[in-house]
């Protein structure tokens, strides 16, 4: 799974932001991205990934694209081994 395109066909849906703005160094807020649409994100993630990513309190939230393809891609790497027995 790419999670770099995933990112970016989740912001062009949702915030019609050209996939060219889409770079790791982009800065989320400067694409449109608030608290209410990172949660949303992060709900669309899950359930295309089929992962739980849950995020503490303490938790740094993603700042740039690139802190958010490192924290999806984390929890993903932790479910790796758990999905590897399910068949679909």
């Amino acid at each position: 799974m790419d999670t770099l395109q995933l990112v970016k066909d989740f912001l062009a849906e949702r915030l019609e932001v050209p996939g060219d703005k889409v770079v790791p160094e982009a800065e989320l807020s400067d694409l449109g991205v608030d608290s209410l649409m990172f949660a949303e994100m992060l709900f669309e993630f899950e359930d295309r990934a089929k992962v739980n990513i849950d995020i503490t309190s303490g938790e740094v939230l993603p700042k740039t694209v690139a802190d958010l393809v490192t924290l999806i891609d984390a929890h993903l790497s932790q479910a790796a081994p758990a999905a590897g027995g399910a068949g679909t």
